[in-house]
């Protein structure tokens, strides 16, 4: 296996982590009150544009080449630490 390969792996599994902790959040926003679950409901659209782009990143980490591949890790990377922080501050909120 090579490292393209691994990294791919790497974000791979977050994302499933992710999408898991997605569906947590929207069952806690379901059973939510009304006068909080509107403001539930913005933060996980919010969480799901952000996953379709760091999803798109992915996509396009897999689509390149073995060489232009570690030009794309750092737009990767920001994709999935914007990801990454919106949904910990939206598990904060959800508490």
């Amino acid at each position: 296996m090579n490292k393209k390969q691994i990294y791919q792996e790497k974000f791979q599994a977050q994302l499933d982590e992710f999408n898991a902790q997605i569906e947590l959040l929207k069952a806690k926003a379901e059973k939510a009150e009304s006068s909080t679950k509107l403001s539930y409901l913005e933060t996980l659209e919010e969480l799901k544009l952000k996953r379709d782009l760091a999803t798109d990143k992915l996509q396009e980490l897999r689509d390149s080449s073995d060489d232009a591949w570690e030009d794309m890790k750092e737009g990767v990377e920001s994709a999935w630490k914007d990801f990454s922080s919106a949904i910990q501050s939206a598990i904060s909120r959800f508490k």
